[in-house]
C-alpha cells in the first residue's frame, strides 16, 4: 500500500495541487488515480502475453 501511495505522490504529482478550488482538486485526484490504475492494468495485460 505504501508503494502505491508513494508512486501517486512522487511519480504523478499527487502531493501538490495544480488547480484552484475544491472541484479542481477533486478532478486532479480522480485523473491521477485513473492514470495510475490504467498504467497498472496495461502492465498486467502485457505480463499475461
Amino acid at each position: 500500500m505504501d508503494a502505491k501511495n508513494s508512486e501517486l505522490k512522487n511519480g504523478h504529482g499527487y502531493d501538490t495541487v495544480s488547480s484552484a478550488g475544491l472541484c479542481g482538486m477533486e478532478i486532479q485526484g480522480v485523473a491521477t488515480i485513473f492514470a495510475v490504475n490504467l498504467k497498472r492494468i496495461l502492465k498486467l495485460m502485457n505480463e499475461k502475453e
